[in-house]
Formats: structure tokens, C-alpha cells, sequence
């Protein structure tokens, strides 16, 4: 304490209005680098004009916080304001800094919907190192700060001509360069995201309109779902719903690296090229893929509280079974058998902090099939989610027998390591999923009660450093196609191509046509031999050939 008095006796005394300048100026030059950066990036300006136009920016940015706090920080609540938009800002400031990361609504959602596991993974020293600088010194500092006592009167006079001057020198600079401004904020409308910590109330207070909502009763959805086809031999699909797996790293789909080299081995797969994701996200692209509305006319609203492709399966007579391996099915399969993953696997298969080997899956895959007696005839259908290439901590997401390319880069700041060996990591984590999904066809080829199918897809993309951007989550408009491009491939066994002659190869002549999550609902439903009006036939990959 003493030596906090020491300090705070060499701190000039401040009035509350420049107290609240001071912290302004913090809130937008110290923890907005990466949005000025953008910004000047974007207007292509050179020379002076840059110079100006920076300047502009930064002093109207500064002006914008100035009113803001002039409005809502007085002399009783000035240190709880600070230390509040301190905190957040610093927060959220070192991700979209070090790692390009946008706050949106959908970001929030990633938050508020993640688990422990997956928040424990962004912890870092990096991070920590920011937060003790960016958020621990500033909020001691602004504790510390001497504050001249005045009369209320005063202060609202000082208030009131403070707020009208910075309107006139933001609004000044702002006209000046008005198109400047306006090319940046609606050409690149994206970049407010950038802008901590106005980023985290704004995306805050759209994701809390969506839960401010009266919850809506359940919505009946394929309620004419029949099997149309009545076969001897039951039909057994699995789905593979991967995490954070993009195109352009399979070599299955161009790359120039041998990432598959046990897919490439089996002729059958049927691979396409050209599939995108509905989201940037899982908690978007999830709920969108089961729900059966196509990714430009989603609803988020309605998906939450409407039946999906699962419930309309196990309607039709499907036993329908989700294993997860994941942060949960985000409501896709809350009316569905979600399978209870024995502990005696858990064991074997998972870190004292939780994490799961996706080789849990085949364990209970395998375990759950030969659960099921050998006189139920009943058709399956099986989800399995995967942790699949889940960042930041790549390195964990595969083993050493999977790690092909060296050297890697083992820690969770990955913004720090070499390009090159993070590719080399996030690759690794792809030549593993290869791997379990190449076990999950084997498995099924040795199948001889059901007829057998297979369907993986990715449920987003992932950014690896490229033009500065980390993870996912990119609004979906400007996301890059790292985010977007997402694997997709099926395998049929010789009863399945056998008793639906046709599908196979009408499936095969779509390799490099357009598709994507939007035809999973629809396609999946005619796979497995279900009827009903909600299919959509433009979707349907199976009317692709009827079409022709």
C-alpha cells in the first residue's frame, strides 16, 4: 500500500472529464493496432492522405469513446466503468490483435456455448502476458488516479460543452474525409468487428436479442416421414461430422501434400471437390446442416425449436444415435439417443483435463453396433462428432505415429510459431482424421448384417495465419475460403450399391459440382430410403441425375 501512495502522489490530479479522455485515448489507441492497420490497408492511401487519414481516424475513434464515457462514467461510478471496459477491451483486444479474430454475434455464441475444455485451450502465457499488461496494470493505474471533487452542477456543465466540442471535431474530421469514412465503414462494413470494446457490446447485445426471445413450443417437421422401401437386410449409415477441417488440406482435394494416405488407398470413396459449410462456425453450422433450410435462408430461431433431419429419421423408423466426441450436438440431436460413452473407453482414451482421442469413437462405434442383438432388424443411423483438427492446440489433436511433417509447433499461441510448422501441426491433425475415418469405412466394409453407408463433411474451415487471420468464425460474407471449403466424401458398401442400384454412380458424377451442408438434410433423407414433402429436390443430390 505504501508504495501505491508513493505513485499515486506523483499522479497529477484530474479533473472527471479528462480522467475520461485519458481512458478514451487508452480504449482506442492501445487496444485497436490491428483495426488501424486494417483500416489503412483498406483505403490503399499513401503519402500524407495516409498520414491525415489515420490521424482522423484515431482522434474520431477517440472522440467516439470520449462521449460515450462523458455520457455514462461519473464521479461515483468512474472506476467500475474503467475497470470494466479495461478488462473487456484488453480481453478481447488480444485476440483480434494476435490473431485477426472478428467479435461478432456468432463469436460471442462460440463463447457462451463452448466448455471448459475447449476455453482451457485458448489459455496461454501469451495471453496471460496481455492480460497483466493490458488489463491488470491499466485498471491499477486507473484505480490510482487522483480525481478532483466538484460540484455536480459543474461537472454537468463541463460534460455537456466536452461532448459538444468533440462532436464538432469528430463530425469535422469526418467531413473532411467523408469519403475516406465511408468507404471504409461500408465497403468493408466487417472491420467494425474489429473495433474492441464497441465490438463486444454490440455482437453482446445482437446474441442477447436472440435469447431474449419467449421460448417456442417444438415445431412438428416431416411429420409425412415414411420409409418407402421395405428391405431384408437394414441399412446402417454413419456420419462423421468433423471439426475444423478445410479442403485445402486434403490431398483427397488438391493438396500438395499426401495428407490421406489411407482414403486415397480405398477405390470406392466418392469425394467432392467443391462442398462449403454453412457457418464459419460450429454452433451455426451444426444446427444449420441438420435443419433442413439452406445456409441463405437459415434461422437460426426457428432451427432451435423445429424438428430436424434426425428427428424425421428416427420418425420414418430409424434408430438414430449421436456419439459425441465434442462440445455437444448444439441442439441437433436433443430428442435422439445420445450414446453414453462407456468409462472404461474414457479411460483409455482421454486426459486427466478431459480431452478425448477421436479414437473413441471407433471404440464406441464399435462397441454400440455389437450391442445391438442379432435379431434387431431395425435400420441405424449414427452420428459421430469428432474434436477432429479443433485449434488452437493442434498438436494434440493427433499422435506421434500421425505426425508425418516436422517440425511442429506444440503450444496454443500459435500466432507465434513459424508458418511453416504450424501448417506442418494443422496438417498432422488432418493425416489423424484420415486415419479414424479410414478405420470408420473398414469397419463397415467388415459389416455383413446391415447394408452399410458412410458420409463425412466437415462443419467449417480453419484459418492458419493466412492474411493474418487464426481460427474461424469470420463473418460468413467476408470469411476466406480456409473457412468456408470444407471436405466431403461417401463410401457405400457392395449390399448397399447392390440394393439401390443407381445411387452410387449418379452420386460419383457430382465430384466437382457445387455442394455442400445444404444437401445433407435432403440427400441423407433419400439415402436412407425416407419420404417425405419437407425434402427439397433442387438439394437432393439423388434427383441431380433424374434431372439430367
Amino acid at each position: 500500500m505504501p508504495f501505491l501512495q508513493f505513485i499515486r502522489s506523483k499522479i497529477p490530479t484530474l479533473t472527471l472529464g479528462r480522467f475520461n479522455l485519458v481512458l478514451a485515448i487508452w480504449l482506442a489507441c492501445a487496444l485497436n493496432i490491428n483495426f488501424f492497420k486494417k483500416a489503412l490497408i483498406y483505403s490503399d492511401l499513401h503519402g500524407l492522405h495516409a498520414v491525415f487519414w489515420v490521424i482522423s481516424l484515431i482522434v474520431v475513434l477517440v472522440s467516439y469513446y470520449f462521449i460515450v464515457l462523458q455520457l455514462i462514467s461519473w464521479y461515483w461510478s468512474k472506476r467500475i466503468v474503467a475497470i470494466l471496459l479495461i478488462i473487456i477491451s484488453g480481453c478481447t483486444a488480444y485476440f483480434v490483435n494476435s490473431m485477426g479474430i472478428m467479435i461478432t454475434p456468432e463469436q460471442i455464441q462460440n463463447m457462451m456455448q463452448t466448455d471448459t475444455k475447449e476455453a482451457f485451450a485458448l489459455v496461454s502465457s501469451d495471453l496471460l502476458s496481455w492480460f497483466f499488461l493490458f488489463a491488470v496494470l491499466p485498471s491499477i493505474l486507473f484505480c490510482i488516479i487522483p480525481i478532483k471533487k466538484e460540484n455536480f452542477g459543474k461537472i454537468l456543465l463541463k460534460k455537456i460543452m466536452s461532448i459538444i466540442a468533440a462532436l464538432v471535431v469528430a463530425g469535422s474530421l469526418i467531413y473532411a474525409s467523408y469519403i475516406d469514412f465511408s468507404s471504409l465503414f461500408r465497403g468493408h462494413r466487417e472491420i467494425r468487428d474489429l473495433i474492441s470494446p464497441n465490438n463486444v457490446f454490440n455482437s453482446g447485445l445482437n446474441y442477447y436479442k436472440k435469447l431474449s426471445y419467449k421460448p417456442l413450443p417444438l415445431v412438428h417437421y416431416g411429420e409425412d416421414a415414411e420409409l418407402t422401401v421395405k428391405q431384408k437386410q437394414p441399412k446402417l449409415m454413419v456420419l462423421v461430422v468433423g471439426e475444423t477441417a478445410r479442403a485445402e488440406s486434403f490431398s483427397l482435394d488438391g493438396y500438395g501434400r499426401n495428407t490421406n494416405p489411407e482414403l486415397s488407398k480405398i477405390s470406392e470413396l466418392i469425394n467432392f471437390k467443391d462442398a462449403h459449410s454453412c457457418g464459419t462456425a460450429t454452433a451455426v453450422s451444426v444446427p444449420c446442416m441438420f435443419s433442413g433450410m439452406p445456409r441463405t435462408s437459415y434461422d437460426s430461431r426457428l432451427a432451435s425449436h423445429r424438428e430436424g433431419l434426425l428427428d424425421i429419421a428416427q420418425r420414418a423408423g430409424y434408430k438414430v444415435t449421436w456419439i459425441d466426441n465434442n462440445s455437444g450436438c448444439k441442439g441437433a440431436c436433443d430428442r435422439v439417443h445420445q450414446y453414453d460413452i462407456p468409462e472404461q473407453l474414457q479411460k483409455k482414451y482421454c486426459q486427466a483435463d478431459g480431452e478425448c482421442d477421436d479414437a473413441i469413437l471407433l471404440a464406441s462405434l464399435k462397441q454400440y453396433i455389437d450391442s445391438i442383438p442379432k435379431d434387431d432388424v431395425t435400420p441405424q443411423l449414427v452420428v459421430l462428432h469428432q474434436v477432429g483438427s479443433h485449434g488452437p492446440a493442434y498438436y494434440e489433436r493427433t499422435r506421434p505415429e500421425f505426425e508425418p511433417f516436422k517440425p511442429i509447433c506444440n503450444t496454443n499461441t500459435i500466432q507465434n510459431c513459424d508458418h511453416q510448422t504450424l501448417i506442418n501441426t494443422y496438417d498432422n491433425s488432418i493425416v489423424y482424421t484420415d486415419y479414424i475415418l479410414s478405420q470408420v469405412i473398414k469397419n463397415l466394409q467388415e459389416n455383413q448384417k446391415y447394408q452399410t453407408g458412410f458420409w463425412y463433411l466437415s462443419d467449417h474451415g480453419e484459418s492458419t495465419g493466412e492474411n493474418g487471420l487464426y481460427l474461424h468464425g469470420a463473418p460468413y460474407a467476408f470469411a476466406p475460403s480456409q473457412q468456408t471449403h470444407i471436405p466431403m466424401m461417401m463410401w457405400f458398401s457392395g449390399a448397399w450399391d447392390k440394393n439401390n442400384m443407381g445411387q452410387l454412380s449418379c452420386l460419383q458424377s457430382q465430384q466437382t459440382k457445387l455442394v455442400g451442408q445444404d444437401n445433407l438434410f435432403p440427400t441423407m433423407l433419400g439415402l436412407l430410403d425416407i419420404k417425405t414433402q419437407v425434402i427439397n429436390p433442387n438439394l437432393n443430390m439423388l434427383s441431380y441425375c433424374h434431372s439430367q
